[in-house]
């Protein structure tokens, strides 16, 4: 179904007041900018901000539920003998390949800057991570046999990670003053390095505990 044009308007305004948020951040530092000075540089009032935002760090970790889903569903559908690792490798590897898009002008509003110099939104950053982690190993052992929730938390930890690296890395670059394509250039194989061993790791209990289905009902 097309998108209407009550969804396009709604769908620029959030975007509008999430990139003003960034430039804010990025100019100011995420400790001094308030909700209302995002409202008043984005030209809407700060209870719009807050209908699209519902807390100021929610300005910065806007996309934790797509990525959770994401990553879970990867899991949850990958076929029998494909580890963990392998199901997610293809969308941590496209997260690394969306830096470059960023442009560096803009780049010191993001999180993976934000987090290197920000005491704030490094803490939390490791909170989402940790979020992120719970949802992954639920994932796991929610579909693969012999797999216990203290192992799985493991995993998903390990997983969880993938993305903290990621956005670790990314941020410590930045902060050196290296341009976005040069980064996502310098993290690809570096991941892909991770997810390699985290697959080796994995797959030993992918031999041996095969994805499932739970039936309910």
């Amino acid at each position: 179904m097309a998108e209407g044009l009550r969804e396009r308007k709604k769908r620029r305004t959030r975007q509008h007041i999430a990139d003003t948020a960034a430039r804010l951040f990025g100019e100011r530092g995420y400790e001094q900018v308030a909700v209302v000075d995002v409202a008043e540089a984005a030209d809407v009032s700060e209870q719009t901000v807050y209908n699209y935002f519902p807390t100021k760090q929610d300005l910065v970790f806007d996309l934790e539920e797509d990525l959770t889903q994401r990553l879970t569903e990867l899991i949850r559908t990958r076929q029998p003998g494909v580890s963990p690792a392998a199901a997610i490798r293809d969308a941590a590897l496209a997260f690394v390949d969306g830096i470059k898009a960023v442009p560096d002008d803009q780049a010191r509003g993001g999180l993976d800057y934000l987090s290197a110099i920000s005491p704030t939104v490094r803490r939390l950053s490791l909170e989402l991570t940790d979020r992120l982690a719970d949802a992954i190993a639920a994932a796991i052992t929610e579909t693969t046999e012999g797999v216990d929730p203290e192992v799985g938390k493991v995993q998903g930890i390990a997983l969880a990670w993938v993305i903290q690296t990621i956005t670790d890395e990314s941020g410590r670059r930045r902060v050196a003053g290296r341009r976005s394509i040069r980064i996502a250039r310098e993290l690809r194989p570096v991941i892909e390095r991770i997810i390699d061993s985290l697959d080796e790791w994995l797959s030993s209990n992918t031999r041996s505990a095969q994805p499932h289905r739970r039936v309910t009902g």
